[in-house]
């Protein structure tokens, strides 16, 4: 009788627990949160990071359309790190008992203040620090990975930031994927054609403000003879001062580009009709300017 009332009074226990509808594995317990805006609106796809007591990441992901976010760990301490675009970060302690619903409740990200903007004047592209990198599909299956070694280029910034410009130039030749044949390809007159046209060029006057630290730069970008317009998705970082005490501005910023509108349409295709280099490329930069006296 006495082993029936206990077996009724866990049931009722368990029924009535926060995780009942959960199935969590042994010693462990669950850690949720959901975070909001300043206005107390949900913010969907904020990312977190669940780090335990010696800083090792434990389980990272992101807040689901509602805000919220729920993750099954072994009971512990830890410490969580949630951030989201625009938004400072936020950092927080919870204890997770075993079989216990940790809940930090309803955390609201505070708006993070946007980095200075750099001074108006005459800024130049420093290579040694910034990369122009681009990665293509190769065989529809793995992704070769390349750079150019050779590039300069200047900044004028505006009174207002939204009226500035820049002037690349990349010397084509200096093309590298770390294969030589391939890079010897990659000149030929089948893709990049470097006899003919040395340069690749990209001019700006047009930075619009997509709002915190975002910035879309669009110009016209000049390959294999062919110039289209060209927007680069811009992440601005902010200022620094260097070993020599000068001033530099980082930014990063990613944009695509379709190979056949710049005639740049060598393509083989495999038995199984599948092209040997894909149609797209991705461009990635990571670029510093350094204020000119």
């Amino acid at each position: 009788m006495f082993g029936r009332r206990l077996g009724n009074r866990t049931s009722r226990a368990q029924r009535t627990s926060p995780l009942a509808a959960l199935r969590t594995p042994p010693h462990a317990g669950v850690l949720s949160c959901r975070v909001l805006d300043p206005v107390n609106e949900p913010v969907p796809h904020a990312e977190f990071a669940v780090s335990d007591a010696m800083g090792r990441r434990v389980v990272s992901g992101e807040t689901d359309p509602y805000g919220a976010f729920m993750t099954a760990v072994p009971a512990g301490e830890y410490r969580l790190a949630v951030s989201a675009e625009g938004y400072a970060p936020y950092r927080a302690d919870a204890t997770v008992a075993e079989n216990t619903l940790a809940s930090l409740g309803d955390v609201t990200l505070q708006v993070a203040r946007p980095p200075a903007l750099p001074e108006p004047g005459e800024w130049q592209v420093e290579p040694t620090h910034s990369s122009i990198a681009f990665t293509a599909r190769h065989i529809g299956l793995a992704r070769i990975h390349g750079r150019f070694n050779l590039f300069a280029g200047a900044v004028r910034i505006g009174d207002r930031m939204e009226s500035s410009a820049m002037h690349v130039v990349i010397d084509a030749g200096s093309i590298d994927t770390n294969v030589r044949m391939r890079d010897d390809h990659l000149r030929s007159a089948d893709f990049l054609d470097v006899e003919r046209f040395p340069t690749l060029e990209f001019y700006s006057e047009r930075f619009t403000h997509r709002g915190g630290n975002r910035w879309a730069v669009t110009g016209a970008l000049s390959l294999h003879g062919v110039t289209r317009t060209v927007t680069l998705d811009t992440e601005y970082l902010g200022l620094g001062n260097g070993m020599e005490g000068e001033v530099r501005a980082a930014c990063r910023a990613t944009t695509e580009l379709h190979r056949d509108d710049f005639t740049v349409s060598w393509q083989t295709m495999l038995a199984r009709g599948i092209a040997v280099v894909g149609p797209s490329i991705s461009i990635e930069l990571d670029v510093q300017i350094v204020r000119q006296a």
